[in-house]
């Protein structure tokens, strides 16, 4: 299963890499990623498409314990339906 993650974090030179290892360590594979800076500054803005076999809730619930992490949103691509947001 394919999933679309849309998070907005704190600036920090080591968020991106804190997320790309819990998004390996749960199992899921990173297919596509793009990362713009906020408009509101101090902020940088990812969106990511993910897949695999395992259940989506195992990946969201760990990035959403990461504190730099403002807003995570997913979506289910197969379905095209809101699978979270925090």
């Amino acid at each position: 299963m394919s999933f679309q993650l849309y998070l907005q974090c704190h600036q920090q030179p080591d968020v991106v890499e804190r997320i790309l290892r819990v998004i390996r360590h749960r199992g899921f594979t990173l297919n596509t990623m793009s990362m713009t800076p906020s408009r509101c500054g101090g902020r940088i803005e990812l969106s990511m498409t993910v897949s695999s076999s395992r259940p989506v809730h195992l990946l969201i619930t760990q990035v959403e314990k990461l504190h730099d992490v403002l807003a995570l949103r997913c979506i289910d691509t197969t379905s095209n339906t809101d699978v979270g947001s925090y």
